[in-house]
């Protein structure tokens, strides 16, 4: 306790049991030997860095077995996970203002409590955990006795490197690891993303990856592993019988190389370990089910969020429909406001009695991220090399019908997958007009490469506003403004949804298929798209295409392009090799040619590049 510089010291070798307030408290005490050290059943975060400022410390070997909320009460926990769960608790932050507690994340009590990432953690166990196993919670800046000290000014959680992660396991809990949801000075949780850079004190100085390496999780109730920040590399993970394996958020995309990575991985859906079946749904079944109230959660191994997000080399096992549930061993979050982007890949995947994709329909039972916004709807990712399709350079797209645009004579249809396999460069498209404030950040996103404080909305890209945050969203965060014209809001450059714009309709249509327009959603390069409307004006943009790639638009009544270079006739804007229009007889068509992506240059920029032209009657 307050110690400083504990080089020599250590607790070793010790059992700690049937405690009712924490297991190993580290505060404002650096490198500190930790190991060997069994605890059970104990009240609160166990292994607990308690400020943040706390550095060096090693964590070696460490089983923390059954961490509890209450000694006699379940968790009044702040969860993400389905609408459906008994009881559901979601959007619930009431927990983190109970009485009984000693801090508001006790509700949601980890055996490892880490608010540092300059610390080493190695070999340890966490198991059975009423809430959580390990939970990076980092603080914009050290709380608790340090707050507004010099201390705590020059040291940034969030922006610093994860000094060592590796060989650790969690099993059996509701949730294997959670790199999110840091606490505020007031101690309550809010969404936070972790960027960590060559020097924690300049928000502008490069970024450096984080690797989180060897780890095991399985035989969670919920999730695997859910982490949200930029370039988070995952070497080496073993994920089996969770609900669901593994998700990653978006800390501040578009500065970033990219979100996260996972490489050299094994995902299994069921393994031959039953579990202990105790509910009627699961004996029936024949086994313990990682959501026991919603029997037919669809299990999977891998979600696609929101960004830029790589698997390489990795393999899923024993991921089959049954007349349970079904299945897939890549998916998305269910069912996600922020759009997927285009950019995902995947390479040297492997598939041993697995179905390689599913992206459920909408079942409102199994989501946890539902804003009346449909921008799951647009769900795709890149399969570089085929070993996900067979079709190398091919992109899988969610069949739904605002993919309409998108999907083609060049896309074959993968039932079982509710997917489709396109060839040609895919990216993004928004058109849209003027009015009011569009979503917001949703989820409390972080503002810069500290994260934000939680329920901030995230920074708009020109074009709109973010929306107002308007209620407490999972883990604390804000959930997306409502109304307005639909807007690319940094890294969330999905928002096709329920929610239509200020004014009259956008329809698009291609090849007899037609498609309101909500936000942006998924276009093939080299496409010849029409734009119905009465509004006065539209902005138009494609963004994830490569360089050179063009989408052309038709825009009846419209004869006013704000950009490009005007051409001759039809024919040759089809040929022009630079973003152009051409005008005749009360119609307008524009060409977009994209530029290529661009990384943001700043801590709050967002990715640009693409294309943008402005139309108006």
């Amino acid at each position: 306790h307050l110690i400083g510089d504990a080089q020599g010291q250590y607790i070793k070798n010790s059992a700690i049991h049937d405690t009712y307030s924490r297991c190993v408290t580290v505060h404002g005490t650096n490198d500190l030997h930790i190991e060997n050290n069994v605890t059970y059943n104990n009240i609160g975060h166990c292994f607990f860095l308690e400020d943040a400022v706390e550095h060096g410390n090693q964590f070696v070997h460490n089983l923390g077995i059954q961490t509890k909320c209450h000694p006699d009460a379940p968790c009044v926990a702040t969860n993400l996970a389905p609408f459906g769960q008994n009881p559901a608790s979601n959007f619930d932050t009431a927990g983190q203002n109970a009485k009984d507690i000693l801090i508001p994340s006790d509700n949601t009590a980890s055996t490892f409590w880490i608010t540092n990432p300059d610390n080493i953690y190695r070999d340890n166990v966490a198991a059975g955990s009423d809430s959580t196993g390990f939970w990076f919670a980092l603080p914009q800046n050290p709380t608790g006795k340090f707050e507004g000290t010099e201390i705590s000014k020059a040291i940034w959680p969030r922006r610093t490197q994860v000094r060592e992660f590796k060989g650790n396991t969690a099993h059996s809990n509701f949730d294997g690891f959670m790199f999110d949801r840091g606490p505020r000075a007031d101690g309550h949780f809010a969404t936070g993303g972790h960027i960590s850079l060559a020097n924690p004190a300049d928000a502008n100085s490069p970024q450096v990856e984080s690797v989180i390496e060897d780890f095991t999780s399985y035989k969670n109730r919920n999730g695997g592993l859910w982490s949200r920040g930029e370039m988070h590399v995952y070497k080496n993970l073993k994920v089996a019988d969770n609900a669901i394996g593994y998700t990653h958020a978006s800390g501040n995309a578009g500065r970033s190389a990219f979100t996260s990575r996972v490489v050299d991985s094994l995902f299994v859906g069921e393994t031959e370990n039953i579990g202990n079946p105790r509910t009627p749904a699961e004996k029936a079944y024949g086994r313990s089910l990682p959501e026991p109230e919603i029997a037919d959660f669809p299990i999977r191994g891998y979600e696609f969020y929101d960004y830029h997000h790589e698997l390489d080399n990795d393999t899923f096992v024993n991921f089959q429909d049954n007349a349970t549930r079904k299945t897939g061993a890549i998916s998305y979050l269910l069912y996600t406001s922020f759009g997927m982007s285009s950019n995902n890949t995947v390479q040297r995947a492997k598939f041993i009695n697995a179905k390689p994709v599913y992206f459920p329909p909408m079942e409102r039972k199994w989501s946890n991220d539902d804003y009346g916004n449909g921008s799951w709807q647009t769900a795709v990712f890149n399969d570089k090399d085929g070993s996900v399709s067979g079709v190398p350079n091919s992109y899988i797209l969610i069949n739904d019908a605002n993919n309409a645009i998108a999907i083609d004579d060049a896309c074959e249809m993968k039932p079982t997958w509710n997917a489709a396999v396109c060839k040609g460069d895919i990216g993004r498209m928004t058109v849209g007009g003027g009015g009011g404030g569009g979503r917001g950040a949703g989820r409390g996103a972080g503002a810069g490469p500290g994260g934000g404080r939680g329920g901030a909305p995230a920074a708009a890209a020109p074009g709109g506003r973010g929306g107002p945050a308007v209620a407490a969203a999972p883990g604390g965060g804000a959930v997306a403004g409502r109304g307005g014209a639909p807007v690319v809001v940094g890294p969330r450059v999905g928002f096709l949804g329920a929610t239509a714009p200020a004014g009259p309709p956008v329809v698009l249509s291609r090849n007899g298929k037609e498609l309101t327009a909500t936000g942006a959603t998924n276009v093939r390069a080299g496409t010849e798209i029409k734009v119905t409307t009465e509004r006065p004006s539209l902005s138009l943009s494609v963004t994830e295409l490569d360089k050179g790639s063009w989408v052309i638009f038709e825009l009846p009544g419209f004869t006013t392009a704000a950009s490009g270079t005007e051409q001759s006739s039809l024919d040759a804007l089809r040929k022009a090799d630079a973003t152009s229009y051409y005008k005749a007889n009360g119609e307008l068509w524009v060409k977009l040619v994209s530029s290529g992506d661009v990384l943001g240059s700043g801590p709050n920029s967002g990715p640009s590049g693409g294309a943008t032209l402005q139309a108006s009657r």
